[in-house]
Formats: structure tokens, sequence, C-alpha cells
């Protein structure tokens, strides 16, 4: 069937992408998925019914995150026992049996795991978001307002209190937070700028609540098990949000952006970003977004201006529909002056110029 042929093609797709992100046991796990759905396995007893695009959908990723969760909560401790945290020298020979045998015994609960999409969170992605919000601050001299859309917990509301730290540059923040990269590109201007956020506010249609127990752990799961670094991350930063008392709004994106720049300050910049969001909402959603922003920034004046920042796919602002590459693009108003400025992957592993 050419369901079934699309939702393997697309597990052995994601598990190349995993494979160039540094993450070769998730990208065997998907392998092992795809082989199992074609072999009437559990996999397929689990989303061989997907009704909608599974690329799109990122479901090899819930698959895998479904996996993920029963070992850091316990639940599965004999799948726990052969996973890259407690098994550094994992081998997949071992792992598939016992987390097929998972799968098989737990079907259902599988089931209503996988009708949430992933909430990565990736924090690294801030750091090619920050020359963006250091020329917003170099340029207007005026404290920020941010409205991220599609937050997931909010972790990344508290970019301006990260360490960056690259080869060639580094800015200091007030977190145990530390966000490096591969940085390739020319030093951002500005990196020394003092940024004063006078507001922060985020929305998500599934807000991950880091104040409710187990939340955090759902948020963890979708980051792969064999990658330390951004796992230890992952963790320093839901630490720092629940200190900072960090809140999501749980609402569509559209209505939310609409009512905040119907009502937002009459001084400061009002700042719209986002990562690695675009890519969820339908098409016609999409477009009146952007609609919904530009519209908002004809009327914006120098006392409050207004910002668009964003790190997307690059086929989302008319380039190759087949690239994997994301762009930083920063679109200013009044003017409407636009700059892209920086391109990398899905986890920012590297940076270089535009």
């Amino acid at each position: 069937m050419l369901a079934d042929s699309k939702i393997v093609d697309h597990f052995s797709e994601q598990a190349g992408w995993c494979e160039d992100l540094g993450s070769p046991f998730t990208a065997q796990l998907l392998k092992r998925f795809a082989t199992d759905f074609e072999q009437g396995g559990p996999v397929q007893a689990i989303c061989g019914d997907w009704a909608t695009n599974p690329r799109k959908d990122a479901l090899g990723l819930r698959l895998a995150g479904a996996l993920h969760y029963a070992v850091l909560s316990g639940d599965a401790p004999g799948l726990a026992a052969v996973y890259p945290a407690r098994s550094p020298d994992w081998d997949m020979g071992q792992v598939w049996p016992i987390a097929q045998r998972w799968l098989e015994e737990n079907l259902e609960h599988v089931r209503a795991f996988i009708q949430s999409p992933p909430q990565t969170n990736e924090t690294r992605r801030s750091i090619i978001l920050l020359p963006g919000f250091l020329k917003l601050a170099a340029r207007f001299g005026q404290p920020l307002h941010l409205l991220e859309l599609g937050a997931s917990a909010g972790l990344n509301q508290n970019w301006d209190r990260f360490n960056y730290q690259t080869e060639k540059w580094q800015r200091r923040g007030t977190s145990d937070v530390t966000i490096r990269t591969d940085w390739r590109a020319a030093v951002p201007e500005h990196v020394d700028a003092k940024i004063e956020v006078a507001t922060r506010q985020a929305c998500d249609l599934k807000p991950v609540d880091l104040s409710e127990p187990g939340q955090a752990t759902h948020l963890k799961c979708y980051t792969w098990p064999d990658q330390e670094e951004r796992l230890q991350r992952l963790d320093a930063a839901i630490l720092l949000a629940q200190a900072a008392g960090t809140k999501v709004e749980q609402a569509d994106a559209l209505t939310w952006l609409t009512d905040k720049l119907a009502n937002r300050p009459k001084t400061g910049v009002t700042v719209i970003y986002h990562s690695v969001f675009l890519i969820y909402p339908p098409r016609d959603v999409i477009a009146a977004i952007m609609e919904t922003i530009r519209a908002a920034g004809e009327a914006a004046t120098e006392q409050a201006p207004l910002a668009w920042l964003s790190y997307e796919s690059e086929a989302l602002f008319g380039g190759d529909r087949q690239s994997p590459k994301m762009r930083a693009r920063l679109e200013t108003w009044p003017g409407g002056t636009v700059e892209t400025y920086a391109e990398s992957d899905g986890h920012v592993t590297y940076v270089e110029g535009y």
C-alpha cells in the first residue's frame, strides 16, 4: 500500500538525518522500525493506520520518544539496562528485541503516546538567533518584549541568560546553561551589547508545564539517548526555566499572536521569534501568521518597533524545498528591512554565514 511505503520511507529518511546529526543509536532504531513495519510487527500494529503525513508529523521521532520515555520513567527497566545512558557500548542487536517486545506488550499505550508531536525544545537553536537579538538591541537601544511561537516548555525564552561559547567568540550569561557549536560564520556584531528583556510571553498548542511532575521527563524523552551533551544541556535549561518560573500559554499561535500584536506595548521593541515551528501548522495558517506579522509591521514606529526573528526551513521563504538546511532571518519595522544572516541544520551543530 502507498501509505505503508510512505511510513517505511519516512523511517529510513529520518534514520539518515539522525546519522548526519550524530545519533547512530536513533538511526539504527529507526531502521529497525522500518524493518519491523514491513514484517508486520508491533510497529505496524501501532502506526499502520497513520492517516496523515508521517514525515511532517515526525512519526519516527514520536515512536522513538515513546521508548525513551519508558526508559527515563522507569517503566521499562530491561530496556533501560541496554540504552546508552547505562550501556555506553550499546548494541542494537541487544536493544531491539527488548524494545520490540515492550512495544508489543504496550500497543495501546504507545498508540496514545504518539498522538502528541515531539517537543525537542532544542536550546542550541538560541545561538543562531542570538545575532538577531544583538542587532535589535544595538539598533534600537530599547527594552525587548518577547513573543515566542511554538515554545513547547519555553526553555528558549531564557536565551539571554545562557552562556555562549565558540572557538571564535563568547558571551557570558547568568545561568548554568552553556551553548556550544562549530561557529564557521563571522563573529556576530555587537556580541557584548547590553540586552534588556522587559517582558517574556510564549504560546504552544500543547505546552509542557515543567511545574507538573513527569513533564520534564516527557520533554527529555525526545532528545536522542546517545547525545549526552544535549541531555545535560537540556537538564540545565529545565532547572533554569523552573527557577525562573517560565510559563507558556496554551493557545493557537495565530489567534494568540493577533491578540498580542493588537495590544503590544507603546514603547520598546516587540520581537516575534520562533525556531523550527513553521513546519507544523497547515499552509493556510502559515500564510496567515506571516500576513498578520507584516500587517502589524506597517504600523510600527521608532518608539515601538516590531521585529520578526526566525530560524526555519529555507523552503518556507522561497528556498530549495528539498534542502535540509535552515536559515536565520530577521525582518524589522519601520521599514520592513529583511536580512538572512546564517544557516545550519535542525540542531545547529554548526553555523555558517549566508
